[in-house]
C-alpha cells in the first residue's frame, strides 16, 4: 500500500499546484513508483477523448503518466456539473465510489501517491464531497498550503482545520509558500510558536516572479484568441505589461524586461517600430509581444512588416482599457507548455521545499 498525502491550501492561488509538482519530483528520487490523483477538479479540458482536470494533465504529461489519466482525474467537474447535481440529474453516479476506486487503484500500483486538493477546505461541497470530506473519505494524511504571512496565515489555516477536524481528517502540516526571503526568519518563528508541535510547519518556495508571472500561452488562452507570430515564443514568461500610450521615442526608451505592450492598432507607428526593434537581441529581450487592441483595423502595410518581422502577437478587439484589466486582474496558472515554470520548479525544489520533513509526517 502506498504512502500518501493529501495537499490542501487554504484558499485558490496559494501554490498549491506548485508544491504539488515539487513533491512528484523529489519523491521520485527516494521512491521507485509515484502516483498523483486530482479527486475532483473544477477546471477541465478534453484530452484523449476523456474529460479531465488541467492540474491532473499538468502532471501527467510533464511526469509521462498519460496513461494512467482516467485516474488521475476520477471527478471531472464540467460546466453544468454542479446544475445537475443540484437537479437530481446525477443520482445515479456515485462520485464517492468513483473517487474511492481510483485511488484505491493508483495506491496498488504506487509507492507513494500525491493528492491535490482543489482550493480551500470547503470547496466540492455542493456536490456533496468537500475537500476536508474526500480526505478523510480516502484515509490520506493533510498538508495545507498557505501563502505567507503571520495573522493572516493563522486565521486562515484556523478557518480550514475547523472543517477538516470535523470531518475528522487528519491535517499533519503547513506549508508556507511565497515567502519573501527578508521576512522568512520572522514569518517562520511565530508560525511555528502558533501552530507547533501539534502540526508541523515547512518552509514552500520564496516568492517568484517566474512562477506568478503569465506566459504568452497563457495571455492567448486568457481572451480565447491566437497567438501569432514566432510560435517557439509561448511559452516565453512576461515580467512586464506597458501601455503604448506615448511617442514611440518614449514608449522604447521606457521598456522593461520581457514586456508585453498593449498597442491600440491605429498606432501604426509604434506597431513598425517594435516589429523592426525585435529583429535586435537587445531589444528581443524586451518586447516579449503585443497585443493589438481596438477595433480599427491595422493598415496592410503595417500588417506585412508586423508578419515579417515574428513578433509574437495577439489581436483583441476590445478596448485598451478592457485588454489592461483584464490582463491586470488575471492569476496566472502553470500548466503542461510552461516548461519554463517547471524547469525552475524542479531546479529549486530540493532548496526550498523540504521534502524530508513533509515525507516524515507519513
Amino acid at each position: 500500500m502506498a504512502k500518501k498525502i493529501f495537499v490542501a491550501a487554504t484558499g485558490q492561488n496559494c501554490g498549491k499546484t506548485t508544491i504539488s509538482i515539487s513533491l512528484m519530483h523529489q519523491a521520485r528520487k527516494k521512491y521507485k513508483r509515484v502516483g498523483f490523483v486530482k479527486p475532483f477538479g473544477p477546471k477541465v479540458l478534453l484530452y484523449d477523448d476523456f474529460m479531465v482536470d488541467m492540474d491532473a494533465l499538468l502532471m501527467a504529461k510533464a511526469f509521462g503518466m498519460e496513461e494512467d489519466i482516467a485516474l488521475m482525474s476520477p471527478v471531472a467537474l464540467h460546466r453544468d456539473f454542479t446544475k445537475d447535481y443540484l437537479a437530481g440529474k446525477l443520482d445515479d453516479l456515485s462520485l464517492s465510489d468513483c473517487i474511492l476506486e481510483a485511488v484505491r487503484e493508483l495506491e496498488n500500483k504506487y509507492d507513494f501517491l500525491i493528492i491535490e486538493g482543489a482550493g480551500h477546505g470547503g470547496v466540492g461541497a455542493v456536490i456533496g464531497l468537500s475537500n476536508a470530506k474526500v480526505a478523510k473519505l480516502i484515509d490520506a494524511p493533510v498538508v495545507i498550503v498557505s501563502e505567507s504571512g503571520i495573522g493572516k496565515v493563522i486565521d486562515a489555516v484556523h478557518l480550514n482545520l475547523a472543517l477538516y477536524e470535523r470531518e475528522g481528517a487528519d491535517v499533519r502540516g503547513i506549508i508556507v509558500n511565497k515567502m519573501m526571503p527578508s521576512k522568512k526568519e520572522v514569518t517562520c518563528k511565530y508560525l511555528k510558536r502558533a501552530f507547533e508541535p501539534k502540526i508541523k510547519v515547512i518552509d514552500g518556495f520564496n516568492y517568484s516572479p517566474i512562477l506568478a508571472n503569465p506566459t504568452l500561452s497563457h495571455i492567448s488562452k486568457l481572451f480565447d484568441l491566437p497567438l501569432q507570430g514566432d510560435h517557439q515564443q509561448k511559452s516565453r514568461i512576461i515580467h512586464n505589461i506597458q501601455l503604448g500610450a506615448a511617442s514611440s521615442q518614449r514608449v522604447v526608451d521606457g521598456l522593461l524586461d520581457s514586456t508585453l505592450m498593449i498597442v491600440t492598432s491605429s498606432r501604426d507607428e509604434l506597431i513598425v517600430t517594435l516589429s523592426s526593434l525585435y529583429h535586435i537581441p537587445a531589444y528581443k529581450e524586451k518586447i516579449a509581444g503585443i497585443v493589438l487592441s481596438g477595433h480599427a483595423p491595422v493598415s496592410e502595410v503595417t500588417q506585412q512588416i508586423l508578419f515579417d518581422s515574428g513578433i509574437p502577437f495577439i489581436r483583441v478587439e476590445e478596448t485598451t482599457a478592457d485588454v489592461f484589466t483584464a490582463l491586470s486582474d488575471d492569476v496566472a496558472k502553470i500548466t503542461y507548455e510552461d516548461q519554463e515554470k517547471l524547469n525552475w520548479i524542479m531546479a529549486n525544489a530540493e532548496k526550498d521545499v523540504d521534502f524530508s520533513a513533509i515525507d516524515a509526517l507519513l
